[in-house]
């Protein structure tokens, strides 16, 4: 007896959709059809061939059951079937387009609509005219394409596309990272150069800085609300995936697109499992720009400037290096470029023509250029209101008043100084930024590193939604654990997304544990952290706070315990302090260098400087240095001694109390150095020159005891091979028994 045929697993409609613009598939209109097709993929050979046959379809090759190969086979066998009812339905070219799904046995085709209930009709039927080809009554499958046809053409027509056709300059702004900042920039440039301006965001719908909806609006619903608002000249349109993969493009062309980065985020979704699928998602936008268009393409993201090969506008390429390749790309295409050159944004144009727009301490969204982040989008941004022929002296002065603050830029990147009436110091720095994957928390721990000042520590609020995949949860905790000095756990309910608090955090915790941080508070919301963290700041130290659902929270709650948003100059302050720099660095620097060969001379020069401000610690330190070089230690341990009580910071500061004790040894006076390294906070106190010092100090005054103790500690404090740790408890004893 013959080895019967295995049954088919079945054939299985998971979604029909109507995209109803510009999407993956399409320029314009499609119907999504997602299809699981085990029964193809378990077909034996003859039998797939005989279910080709039945299409008409040539050199067919299906494979082995069960692989890659068969699913293309299924693909081609869908493609088929609905192209057959197309066209016994009367249709005579049907446009399909064939993906593999999420999983082996599933299939993904789209193909165009012109009437709603015609195309779901056509997108149901594929399930049906499957079945029918793998019936086991011949007459039936020889029927299946016909019988579907019959009951496709049996069905109303329905409405015809609603997509907006736009009658005003209109910008599609899109990319994982950055494009809710560089839409309201460029929302802010248009409005600079007098135009009443709409656009939407993930924030909302507003028109002139007003908002008339509210909510996320980044998909075709805000496109619609934007250009359907009363006297709106120039729209601006953040566009994000989900609105893209859901419902297609709110608009059928654009005058402007542009695509700021793609980087792993919200993987995993509607189909979308790698960077590579995301950036075919977003390159969607650039698609659909006009010919007389711009296409804006950040030239330092290979994935975006690749897009230029499917778009038909005018190519602009934006990128932090001037020597980037991408914009030799661009103007060898007639095209144009925006960069940074000499420390200002500047356009570039073929025939060689170099226009400096700003420099980039003017522009204070860069944060004094610390952000990175942020000066691309301003690049991108400054592209893309040129590209919509915006003014270009809107532009300059759009980029100058643009602020990262809660009037301009809610929740991206805005800076705090903390007064006393909050911590214990005026000088802390509080940072709310709506970083929520891996690129985002870099550039916010970027930015806070760059604010805190020597010898301050960074507080990280650390928490995101749950729509993350558990390696980039724990992947947000191993940067954050490396990066930051202490961490804080904060959890934001209204983003869990299906996972509890206990799952997100022991994710976090996962990837905390690899940059070996083993402890971290944790805090109900981020109103809480934020109150409970400001009281264990200092000076110097930043709180960088991921804030998603109570940035007006928080921000009011700054602003009514006297806080205030920092403005370009106090940002630029802070960076130099960060940096160690003082107002005459370059001055001070070049003096150093000479005190190694002419310690007199520079002396008489730094005298002179202190005796015109008598109140800079930092000069008064410098002239203590050259002081010391001179051979006056006398007088070198009384100038360190006041440029302490002037408040000198850190590190300088632990720097001038370790020259004076060591003076101090070598006067031999043990006693007041001693007394000297124990005024150094307990911080630093495991540096390996403190350390070294104090062991010193103690054997000066006869603790012989106590300063091998101190050097034991340390050593044992750095010591992580496998020996170590088998000797561990018995010298820590030991370091006890000298102690006692």
């Amino acid at each position: 007896m013959p080895e019967r045929a295995p049954q088919p697993l079945g054939i299985e409609t998971v979604e029909v959709r109507v995209l109803d613009g510009p999407n993956l598939y399409f320029p314009g209109p499609a119907i999504k059809v997602v299809l699981r097709v085990p029964a193809l993929l378990a077909l034996r050979r003859r039998e797939a061939l005989a279910v080709a046959r039945r299409l008409g379809l040539r050199r067919a090759e299906p494979g082995r059951r069960g692989t890659t190969e068969r699913q293309q086979f299924a693909g081609r066998v869908v493609r088929g079937a609905v192209r057959r009812v197309g066209q016994a339905a009367g249709l005579r070219r049907l446009a399909t387009r064939v993906r593999p799904g999420s999983s082996l046995d599933e299939v993904v085709i789209a193909f165009p609509w012109r009437h709603r209930e015609r195309g779901v009709a056509s997108g149901e039927a594929v399930e049906r005219t499957l079945r029918a080809l793998l019936s086991d009554d011949p007459q039936v499958a020889e029927r299946a394409v016909e019988d579907s046809a019959a009951w496709v053409a049996a069905r109303g027509l329905g409405e015809a596309p609603t997509t907006i056709t736009p009658t005003i300059p209109v910008a599609s702004i899109t990319g994982t990272n950055g494009k809710t900042t560089t839409t309201r920039l460029v929302a802010h440039i248009a409005m600079t150069a007098g135009l009443r301006t709409g656009w939407s965001s993930t924030s909302g719908v507003l028109v002139q800085g007003e908002v008339v909806r509210e909510g996320d609006y980044s998909g075709p619903g805000g496109a619609r609300a934007v250009l359907e608002s009363p006297g709106v000249q120039i729209g601006i349109l953040e566009t994000a995936r989900g609105g893209m993969l859901l419902r297609g493009m709110g608009v059928r062309h654009n005058d402007v697109s542009v695509v700021t980065n793609v980087t792993a985020d919200h993987l995993g979704l509607q189909g979308i499992d790698t960077v590579d699928q995301l950036a075919e998602v977003k390159a969607i936008v650039t698609k659909v720009t006009r010919p007389t268009g711009w296409t804006v393409l950040n030239g330092d993201d290979p994935r975006v400037w690749a897009m230029r090969a499917g778009t038909r506008g005018r190519l602009c390429a934006f990128s932090l290096d001037s020597s980037a390749p991408a914009l030799r790309g661009a103007l060898d295409a007639g095209g144009r470029a925006v960069t940074v050159l000499d420390d200002a944004v500047a356009v570039l144009e073929p025939d060689g023509t170099v226009d400096r727009l700003v420099a980039l301490t003017d522009v204070p969204m860069t944060l004094a250029g610390l952000s990175r982040h942020n000066t691309a989008n301003a690049l991108a941004g400054a592209a893309a209101a040129l590209g919509l022929g915006l003014p270009r002296q809107a532009v300059v002065d759009g980029l100058r008043t643009f602020a990262p603050d809660g009037a301009h830029n809610p929740g991206r990147m805005n800076v705090y100084s903390v007064p006393p009436a909050a911590t214990d110091s005026a000088a802390a720095t509080v940072i709310l930024d709506m970083a929520h994957n891996e690129d985002g928390l870099r550039a916010l721990l970027d930015v806070a590193r760059g604010l805190t000042a020597p010898g301050g520590r960074l507080h990280l609020g650390l928490g995101t939604g749950g729509d993350r995949t558990d390696d980039i949860l724990a992947n947000l905790g191993a940067m954050a654990g490396a990066e930051a000095d202490v961490i804080h756990l904060v959890h934001k309910d209204h983003y869990l997304r299906d996972r509890t608090r206990e799952d997100l955090e022991s994710h976090l915790r996962r990837g905390l544990s690899r940059s070996g941080v083993g402890e971290a508070e944790v805090y109900p919301d981020e109103p809480t952290a934020l109150a409970a963290v400001l009281p264990q700041l200092h000076d110097g130290d930043v709180l960088a706070l991921m804030t998603h659902e109570s940035w007006a929270e928080l921000d009011g709650w700054l602003t009514g315990h006297g806080g205030s948003p920092d403005s370009a100059a106090t940002v630029r302050r802070k960076v130099k302090r960060a940096r160690g720099e003082h107002e005459d660095e370059e001055l001070l620097a070049g003096l150093r260098a000479e005190a190694a060969t002419d310690p007199g001379g520079v002396r008489e020069r730094l005298a002179t400087l202190v005796e015109a401000a008598p109140a800079d610690p930092r000069l008064v330190y410098e002239l203590a240095l050259v002081t010391e070089l001179a051979g006056d230690p006398s007088t070198a341990a009384t100038l360190y001694a006041r440029a302490r009580e002037l408040g000198l910071a850190e590190p300088l500061r632990r720097e001038a109390v370790l020259h004076q004790g060591a003076l101090a040894l070598r006067a031999g006076d043990p006693q007041q150095a001693l007394g000297l390294v124990d005024e150094i906070d307990a911080r630093w106190s495991g540096e390996a020159s403190v350390v070294a010092y104090r062991a010193l100090a103690r054997q000066g005054v006869g603790d012989a005891s106590g300063a091998v103790a101190d050097l034991v500690e340390a050593l044992l404090q750095r010591a992580a091979g496998s020996q170590d740790d088998a000797f561990r408890a018995d010298l820590h004893a030991a370091v006890a028994a000298l102690r006692r």
